[in-house]
């Protein structure tokens, strides 16, 4: 070591002796020691350290070179254990972001260089008299360290893999130092200016924490469109940016100018120095090179994005249906277009005729705007007509793309993608042309005014796209709108244009505020303004059957001529079977299945619409080629022909309908039903042990509980249910913990509280907390029909796992303070009129209790059984599945009463089973011949051993092929109970349940077919 690093090492260990021989020193007391020993040791290196920066979540000190940032030190107090701090999520957040780092106690120092620790060293230890004994190479080894820190230059990026995952950690933390910035800073403070004007112009109820996300990721790829286009290289920075950024986005442009400029917030700015240093050192053309390599299923500058949010934050991608559209899918819907706009609207250039205005109202990354602007590109090339192309997408096609997208981040990917593409074809920009891509809510219609600048822009930003909105005689929607059912877009014009899917609707829960289904709506309204044009979109597929939608089908088909359906499925949520068992997936990255359409409005539209469908079942890969192959000329098309109420949009076969109708249905046998209760928060209301319950509930009304319980059990609001406030309203209770049923032949113990459950469902489950027996069925599925009996409380996903589940109590009880008649006992949840009907067919007297003689009484009990057997009935289930999926069951009554008394008794024996009380259960057919962990491993079956694994060596050995694939709505029983339980240690009771549960299973089809056995014939008579 040289003589003068040698002097700076005796100075520093002088100066932290000092400090803690004064009793009084602390992490900052040595900030002033430490600064001293680096730039002592760095040539020209400055190492600063700002309070104000560290108050939002800077490290501890900043160490430069000229404009260039070399790397940080973040300092914790002597003794402090850099294991610990190594561990926190401070350390974490910065090893995730910061190149060059170091973490050091002032004696021990850990040097990481992305991510990962380097080097590691130490100057000594503290002694009890304030001196620090020393290591004899210590000084030289911490020398070493330092050195190759303060020379470390970072590699070059030269992937856009790479360089979205750096940019994601760098725009996650500059997310957290504006949150912290917004915190501190007074009312009418800047970023309380800006997100004021976000939400009068955008989203009316953006967060603070939604604000930092639309700033960051602002910045990051504002800093990246700018350095796209910068010809400094790596000599790029923030200062740079906004004269980089493209001519064809004036309003990014401006904007960046004002939160990016020399004004930006020191406690923030320091980090998108960083950035820009990042991309400044970025092999920019490799990068680029590498979007101009279009594959036929992914978009790489769309991929890059994707890349980016993944890094960033992945439940903000989910929550905004942030999923880029393969281009098999764009390629279809717009080929589509083209062909329809020649063949059925006279227009024999398709999309490049001059006079065909196209909007994509969701935007985002401008997949399908680029989809268009090539398919025009070589429409017009393939003529041999390549000299006219600039001219013509000057005069002829820029006026007449527009897109509006609500989200910062995506709005300047499809400036960027848009610019790349024409710039590629040839095309250069005037310098005062801009794209049609605009920054603004297409769910909202006012034109606004501003007074503030920086609002201003974003207004006229937003007001340039109303008036496309409600001026330009779009002809053409297209695109794939965000799927989120909780959505942003809460705004009065929108849903009162969604008030026309909701007409004469009077179903409790609605599901038809979903942001699709909002799009789908704006789009009609938009080509009805023009009273004509196409709509080409891909959704989500709930619409085409969904119960609730029956109105928003019937309006399309009031308005379009034409609608094709082409149904993609893909739902891993649904339990849908594909023909011939063949595997079927989506072909997006997501659970519910999706549905291209394909909307026709023609001038002077008959009455008569007309609705074409097909399907598209198998895998990702087969779904591609198809669609690559295909458009809506070629598809193989059914003709549906739609009808009231329901104005389905898939096949449906309806011919028994008169005979299903003229049964009674549930909702007219029965008084009082409702869709189970939700608690919201599954993994804290229930559990299998009722100690550990009891323990987790009392811990949580104490409120003394840390982060890690508070993140695990979500003790936080969400959207529809505030915990904490309803827990503040009420108090521990031992006496709220019940048994609940929350799988098919699954209970637990539930804590339910009616002022703390999320939806408690009070009116019926009341009669469920008292001797009681309940129906549980559901209104409408996409899953097999299934009804299962309950005498307990029961969750909301029983017989299906899409769909709700209802429940039917058989008893009602009086309520506390109610007229008590009949001397307070309960009453039959039967309507007297049914009562009749039943007891006229039957010729026998009704008993309000219990079960009859059934030879001169009947009871409620009775037609509870009858019931169960009739809706477990095979025949039953398939001749009438079409009814069975779309509302509540229908019951056949016959007039033959020793059918009846059959058929009741077949039942009673089914309910017995279910409710794991009939005598049977304890004859087992399995055995568990083999000791061991009893740990759920992984499940697995081996028919040919008939065998269920839970592990490697253990397994229930004698289960039927029949009962290991038997289902109760969309649960295959066997394999669900078990699942549920994986990483658990199976006790003596669940062990045993489980074989109960084989026998039920077996025992339930042995009696379906002989329920099937005992009806003559149907319609039952």
């Amino acid at each position: 070591m040289s003589s003068d690093k040698s002097l700076s090492f005796q100075l520093y260990f002088k100066n932290v002796e000092v400090n803690l021989a004064s009793g009084y020193a602390s992490e900052g007391s040595h900030y002033p020691t430490l600064k001293a020993l680096l730039e002592s040791l760095g040539d020209e290196v400055v190492v600063t350290s700002l309070p104000h920066r560290i108050e939002c979540g800077a490290p501890d000190f900043i160490i430069t070179k000229g404009s260039a940032t070399i790397g940080y030190v973040e300092a914790k107090d002597i003794g402090k254990s850099l294991d610990e701090a190594e561990k926190s999520e401070q350390l974490q957040r910065y090893l995730g972001s910061l190149t060059n780092l170091i973490l050091t106690d002032y004696l021990e120092f850990r040097w990481y260089v992305d991510g990962e620790c380097r080097l590691k060293a130490r100057l000594g230890e503290p002694a009890r008299d304030g001196k620090i004994r020393r290591d004899k190479a210590g000084a030289q080894g911490v020398a070493e360290l330092l050195g190759g820190f303060l020379s470390h230059r970072a590699e070059r990026v030269g992937t856009p893999k790479e360089l979205a995952e750096r940019m994601a950690h760098q725009a996650h933390m500059i997310r957290n130092l504006i949150v912290a910035a917004f915190e501190k800073e007074l009312e009418g403070g800047s970023l309380h200016t800006q997100l004021v004007a976000f939400r009068d112009n955008l989203i009316p109820d953006l967060s603070v924490e939604q604000f930092a996300d639309m700033y960051a990721q602002t910045l990051a790829y504002g800093l990246f469109a700018a350095r796209c286009t910068s010809k400094n290289g790596a000599s790029f920075t923030r200062l740079d940016a906004a004269l980089n950024l493209p001519r064809t986005n004036p309003f990014l442009r401006k904007l960046f100018q004002y939160i990016a400029g020399y004004d930006l917030d020191d406690r923030i700015a320091w980090l998108v120095d960083d950035l820009a240093q990042l991309l400044a050192q970025a092999d920019m053309e490799a990068v680029l090179r590498d979007f101009g390599k279009q594959t036929v299923k992914e978009d790489p500058v769309v991929h890059f994005y994707e890349t980016f949010l993944k890094e960033y934050d992945p439940k903000i991608r989910e929550m905004r249906g942030v999923y880029y559209t393969p281009e098999p899918v764009v390629s279809y819907i717009v080929r589509s277009i083209d062909h329809l706009l020649k063949t059925r609207f006279n227009k024999p250039q398709g999309l490049a005729d001059d006079k065909t205005l196209i909007l994509d109202p969701a935007t985002g990354t401008a997949t399908f705007l680029y989809m268009v602007i090539n398919e025009i590109y070589q429409a017009i090339t393939g003529k041999g007509q390549q000299g006219l192309w600039n001219n013509y997408v000057a005069e002829k096609l820029l006026p007449r793309i527009f897109g509006f997208e609500l989200l910062m981040a995506p709005y300047a990917v499809a400036h960027l993608k848009l610019g790349l593409l024409l710039q590629e074809t040839g095309y250069q920009f005037k310098s005062d042309q801009r794209l049609g891509i605009y920054l603004t809510n297409t769910l909202e219609e006012a034109i606004k005014h501003s007074e503030t600048l920086f609002a201003r822009w974003i207004t006229e930003e937003a007001n340039a796209a109303a008036r496309v909105k409600k001026d330009e005689p779009i002809m053409v929607v297209l695109g794939n709108p965000p799927y989120s059912v909780s959505s942003l877009n809460r705004g009065e014009w929108i849903d009162t244009l969604l008030d026309d899917y909701k007409q004469g609707l009077h179903e409790k829960k609605l599901n038809i505020d979903d942001d699709y289904i909002k799009f789908i709506r704006f789009a009609q309204w938009r080509i009805e303004k023009t009273s004509y044009g196409i709509l080409g979109i891909i959704t989500n597929n709930s619409y085409l059957d969904g119960l609730t939608h029956r109105r928003m089908r019937e309006y399309l088909l009031q308005s379009f001529s034409d609608i094709y359906i082409l149904n993609l499925h893909g739902s891993s949520r649904r339990g849908e079977k594909a023909p011939c068992n063949i595997k079927d997936e989506n072909v997006f990255d997501i659970q519910q299945g999706v549905a291209i359409g394909v909307f026709i409005k023609q001038p002077n539209k008959d009455n008569e619409t007309h609705v074409y469908y097909a399907d598209m079942w198998g895998t990702r890969e087969s779904k591609y080629q198809v669609l690559f192959e295909s458009d809506v000329y070629s598809t193989g098309w059914k003709e549906l022909t739609p009808v009231a109420p329901y104005f389905f949009f898939v096949p449906k076969d309806f011919s028994l309908k008169d005979e299903y109708e003229r049964t009674p249905s549930a909702k007219e046998i029965f008084t009082i039903w409702q869709s189970a209760l939700n608690t919201d928060r599954d993994e804290l209301f229930l559990d299998s042990d009722w100690n550990e319950l009891k323990e987790r509930i009392q811990l949580f009304f104490s409120k003394d509980y840390d982060e890690d319980f508070k993140e695990k059990y979500r003790v936080y609001p969400s959207s529809s249910y505030d915990i904490e406030a309803r827990r503040d309203k009420t108090k521990f209770a031992e006496a709220n913990i019940h048994r609940c049923l929350h799988r098919p032949f699954d209970e637990c113990f539930i804590y339910y509280d009616p002022q703390l459950t999320s939806r408690p469902v009070y009116e019926v489950m009341r009669h469920m907390l008292q001797n009681n027996i309940a129906l549980i069925c559901a209104r409408q599925t996409k899953e097999d029909f299934a009804v299962l009996a309950t005498s307990t409380l029961c969750t909301h996903k029983i017989v299906t796992v899409y769909d709700r589940s209802f429940v039917i109590p058989l008893y009602l009880y009086p309520a506390e303070g109610e007229l008590q008649l009949d001397e307070g006992q309960r009453r039959p949840n039967l309507n007297p009129e049914f009562i009749r009907t039943v007891s006229d067919k039957l010729g026998l007297q009704f008993v309000d209790d219990g079960r009859g003689d059934l030879k001169e009484t009947f009871g409620p009990e009775d037609i509870f059984n009858y019931a169960y057997a009739i809706f477990h009935s095979p025949t039953y289930r398939s001749r009438y599945a079409e009814f069975l999926k779309i509302d509540f069951p229908c019951l056949p009554l016959t007039s033959d009463k020793g059918l009846f008394k059959a058929l009741a008794e077949k039942g009673a024996g089914l309910v017995s089973l279910h409710l794991m009380e009939s005598p049977v259960l304890t004859n087992f057919i399995t055995k568990y011949p083999v000791s061991g962990s009893n740990e759920v491993e992984k499940v697995s079956y081996d028919e040919s051993n008939q065998r269920v694994y839970i592990n490697k060596t253990q397994y229930f050995e004698g289960v039927p092929p029949e009962v290991w694939n038997f289902h109760i709505g969309g649960y295959q029983v066997c394999q669900k109970w078990l699942k549920d339980r994986k990483g658990r240690t199976l006790n003596y009771d669940e062990l045993t349940h489980y074989q109960k549960i084989v026998i039920a299973l077996k025992e339930t089809l042995r009696l379906m077919a002989e329920i099937d056995n005992l009806i003559p014939g149907w319609p039952l008579r």
